[in-house]
């Protein structure tokens, strides 16, 4: 088994700007999901703060991408870790503009 992680990039809404019922509904559907996953979910991660900034190796300072969370799963495979975020709650919009990038955690 394999530990992938899942970043999240789009301009998703903080959570302090939902109503009540909008809060209610994602908490329903990331639980649902967490649930469906179950124990290949290793870590159900976190969203990223606003607070956000980028260096680049030529010493400057650049606007951070929108990379807004992540979480890590373990898996046979990619195409395992792929099969997991069916139904995930992060790609329910169906609009394009979000996306969950998936990469194989490596041994150091």
């Amino acid at each position: 088994m394999s530990k992938f992680i899942y970043l999240y990039k789009g301009p998703a809404t903080p959570m302090d700007q939902f109503t009540k019922e909008q809060s209610e509904a994602q908490m329903a559907a990331w639980g649902a999901w967490m649930e469906k996953t179950g124990p290949a979910l290793l870590e159900a991660g976190a969203p990223f703060a606003p607070s956000r900034t980028a260096l680049v190796d030529d010493g400057t300072v650049a606007e951070a991408s929108d990379l807004n969370g992540y979480s890590i799963v373990e898996a046979e495979s990619l195409a395992g870790a792929r099969a997991l975020a069916d139904g995930h709650p992060f790609l329910s919009d169906g609009n394009g503009k979000f996306t969950l990038e998936i990469f194989e955690l490596g041994e150091m």
